[in-house]
């Protein structure tokens, strides 16, 4: 249940983050304050965002050219956003031993700008592109320029910004894009992430449950674990009678599960978490 204040539980928050390492579970909504939109914050649940599917995009050639077409736009200010206090106060409670790791479902490498070191990128980066046919991968702003060298202006067009680095533009001015194809082989490039009915890649699964297990809590930022990648780390830490806290605007398909929730956004209560735990690094 949303509860009334920041505050309402933080200092219940602090007791079960003080009984070890934690291990977090973080979401859109930890940067959505650094200016990437979410698909179901409380500010963008309602509108159409027309994700791509995975197996729309390796069966059309079509959809291809109107993921890259937006993609082309939306990159440069994704790219360009930086940490947030949420970001920063993740890396020093790591850094002072208070959090494990963080297993992350964004796609930003905010974290690691802020300086988090253990961090597990469960549905990978928009840093990456990777061909689908050779494996080979390649640097985003390799391919931005190779995009923009093939459609002359079409990353200075406006368009309104969507998640994941998108932009929200109609089929029927994408249909002429072109579309550039691995240097490599000539085959399908797609972005290093995890699209909407694709699975995470089992090594960093794996990676993400050893995270959990070298902790004694979990904590969720920012997620309203309706995906299940995310969600079943929760499942099983409340099996496993693991306290949970979750820090996030609104109700999550975890609140039943939580020890605590605090509504308010991560970028206000976090950083006043790390003050009340950082000031000294033993339990």
């Amino acid at each position: 249940m949303p509860h009334p204040t920041p505050w309402f539980g933080f200092e219940q928050l602090v007791s079960l983050l003080r009984q070890g390492p934690t291990a977090v579970l973080s979401g859109a909504g930890v940067s959505t304050e650094s200016g990437i939109p979410d698909y179901r914050g409380p500010d963008t649940r309602d509108q159409d965002h027309d994700p791509i599917r995975y197996q729309q995009f390796v069966d059309s050639a079509e959809v291809r050219a109107h993921y890259w077409a937006r993609s082309a736009i939306g990159w440069p200010t994704f790219a360009a956003a930086e940490p947030n206090d949420g970001h920063r106060a993740l890396a020093q409670l790591e850094a002072a031993g208070r959090v494990a790791g963080i297993i992350t479902q964004n796609v930003d490498r905010l974290h690691q700008a802020a300086g988090s070191n253990r961090v597990v990128e469960l549905h990978g980066s928009l840093s990456d592109v990777r061909c689908l046919d050779c494996g080979k991968t390649v640097d985003r702003w390799q391919l931005q320029e190779r995009l923009h060298s093939l459609n002359p202006g079409w990353p200075d067009r406006a368009a309104d910004a969507a998640p994941d680095g998108d932009a929200q533009l109609p089929r029927s001015a994408t249909r002429d894009f072109v579309v550039p194809s691995c240097v490599a082989c000539g085959g399908t490039l797609k972005p290093g992430v995890v699209f909407f009915g694709e699975n995470a890649a089992p090594e960093r699964v794996d990676a993400a449950w050893t995270v959990l297990r070298d902790a004694t809590s979990l904590l969720v930022v920012g997620s309203s674990l309706t995906v299940y990648s995310g969600y079943r780390f929760v499942r099983t830490a409340a099996q496993d009678d693991m306290p949970i806290g979750i820090v996030n605007l609104g109700e999550t398909r975890g609140t039943p599960h939580a020890d605590v929730q605090i509504d308010a956004p991560t970028g206000v209560v976090l950083p006043r978490l790390a003050d009340a735990l950082c000031s000294s690094v033993h339990p």
